[in-house]
């Protein structure tokens, strides 16, 4: 028991030498830190803290000064075509241009001589009678031969739209005549003689004739109606000519 004591007392002789010994260490030297006996006998450093929470954000600067203008970039790429957009008011109508040039001349055109009907007949003496064709044996065009001398008809070739007309001269007797189409008169013409002197009596018409129909000049009437004359410088003439041919027509 006394061999314990003794060694306990020595020991904690022995542990204040120590303490006394640091802190004279510590008082020469600031540059180290203090180990005093309360330091020796602290406990080992904590872990790190937490990061704390985010400060809010700060208020915005002023605008700075505007800088220099920078180089110009390059060129991009062409971009895709956009919608086309709504058309647009009419103009006003401008000047009147200048006049063309002529164009070229055209391909000739098929001929139309296969469409050619067309006659010009006259008198040569006084007509001997009425309720007959008037025979006018003067020809001055036939060339198609659709008029026939011999019966003082002329028979449709080409059907189609003619025109007829007659410039008869009247001399010693009234005149009554009449065009006759197909044996039906179509129109009349009548001129009342004037003793002693000569006159003239005339008419036309636009007719449609079908292919074998004929057309003709007659006296209407009696004798006394029959005063159609000619002689060497007084003229009675017929004619007729092919305005067109029927659509349908074909040669």
């Amino acid at each position: 028991m006394n061999w314990m004591s003794s060694f306990l007392f020595c020991s904690l002789a022995v542990l204040m030498q120590v303490c006394s010994n640091l802190e004279v260490d510590a008082e020469e030297d600031p540059q180290t830190p203090g180990r005093s006996c309360a330091n020796w006998m602290g406990g080992a450093p904590g872990y790190p803290g937490h990061n704390g929470i985010p400060g809010r954000d700060g208020r915005d600067g002023q605008n700075g000064q505007k800088g220099d203008k920078g180089e110009q970039g390059t060129p991009g790429p062409k971009g895709d075509s956009g919608n086309t957009g709504e058309s647009g008011a009419v103009g006003l109508i401008g000047p009147q241009g200048l006049p063309g040039s002529p164009g070229r001349k055209g391909e000739k055109g098929e001929s139309a001589s296969s469409y050619r009907s067309a006659f010009s007949v006259g008198l040569i003496t006084r007509v001997p009678h009425p309720y007959i064709p008037i025979k006018f044996s003067k020809i001055l065009y036939n060339e198609q031969n659709h008029y026939d001398p011999t019966t003082g008809k002329f028979r449709c070739s080409i059907p189609g739209m003619y025109y007829f007309a007659y410039h008869l001269t009247v001399y010693l007797a009234d005149v009554k005549v009449s065009l006759f189409k197909s044996g039906k008169p179509v129109i009349i013409t009548y001129d009342q003689y004037q003793k002693n002197n000569v006159d003239q009596a005339s008419g036309s018409v636009l007719l449609h004739v079908e292919t074998g129909e004929e057309v003709w000049l007659q006296v209407y009437g009696e004798e006394e109606n029959n005063g159609i004359y000619a002689d060497n410088i007084n003229d009675s003439v017929f004619m007729g000519f092919l305005v067109y041919p029927d659509l349908d027509y074909e040669h």
